[in-house]
């Protein structure tokens, strides 16, 4: 039986049209590879932040930047790169986009070190081509859904350039094992975190949500970790946690 971690975001919050611009930047950035083919929401205005948003398994970055076109604000760039497609070994090897190998969704299954190192490397690489391009790294705020979220959680707090904060979406901190001593090198021990979890999800548990929530407190300083649960809510988001996620980024990233 394979597993796919798309979630429902776009039944749950509903698709919007596309009222501004979306573009995607191929054949621009080739020195960062997830920039290449990546979806970016530009700003109306002068963009003085970014949003970097990362999908779950099997899925793509378009879904996620009509999601961010539904909440952005108007001097904020969204950027969804799509994940590389890999074998999975969750789901019988399948080919799939994957931003690192997945053995199973429990607080103890095996892990893909290496590649959650090198996918976090990958995001470090945008957040560093942003900085050389006008955007510094702490008007940068990182999030994601399901496998998205916990890459962006392991970045964030491997992360030697402080963040604005991450938005941590149904998922866990990819190994949690080697936390708090992997985060000693990290700029973000005092980073913002917003983790949002459906208490009806059914591939990655609520409790394992909480058991998270609990870790981060020992990483980065307890007040900074908000965890909010949404009863009836399954492995997908919803317009409620959409107006928190809202929210955070206008209080991490607000106008300059």
């Amino acid at each position: 039986m394979s597993c796919n971690l798309k979630g429902g975001r776009a039944r749950a919050c509903g698709r919007t049209e596309r009222a501004y611009p979306l573009q995607c930047m191929c054949g621009n950035n080739m020195s960062v590879p997830l920039l290449a083919e990546a979806v970016t929401v530009s700003g109306t205005e002068k963009e003085t932040a970014a949003v970097i948003f990362l999908h779950g398994l099997g899925d793509s970055g378009h879904g996620w930047a009509d999601a961010m076109t539904s909440i952005r604000l108007p001097y904020v760039k969204y950027i969804c790169p799509h994940a590389p497609r890999i074998p999975v070994t969750l789901n019988m090897k399948m080919t799939m986009p994957s931003w690192f190998d997945l053995m199973g969704l429990s607080p103890e299954s095996p892990e893909d070190e290496p590649g959650i190192k090198r996918a976090a490397e990958n995001i470090k690489a945008i957040i560093d081509h942003e900085a050389k391009n006008g955007i510094p790294a702490n008007r940068v705020l990182l999030g994601g859904f399901s496998q998205g979220g916990a890459l962006s959680l392991y970045t964030a707090l491997t992360c030697q350039q402080q963040l604005a904060g991450v938005v941590a979406l149904s998922c866990w901190l990819p190994l949690h094992k080697t936390f708090p001593s992997a985060a000693s090198g990290s700029a973000n021990r005092e980073i913002p975190i917003l983790q949002c979890h459906g208490e009806m999800d059914p591939m990655i548990p609520v409790q394992f949500g909480a058991l998270t929530s609990e870790k981060l407190k020992t990483i980065v300083s307890p007040q900074k970790v908000t965890f909010r649960t949404y009863p009836g809510l399954m492995h997908s988001s919803c317009p409620q946690e959409m107006s928190a996620v809202k929210e955070f980024i206008e209080k991490q990233l607000p106008r300059i």
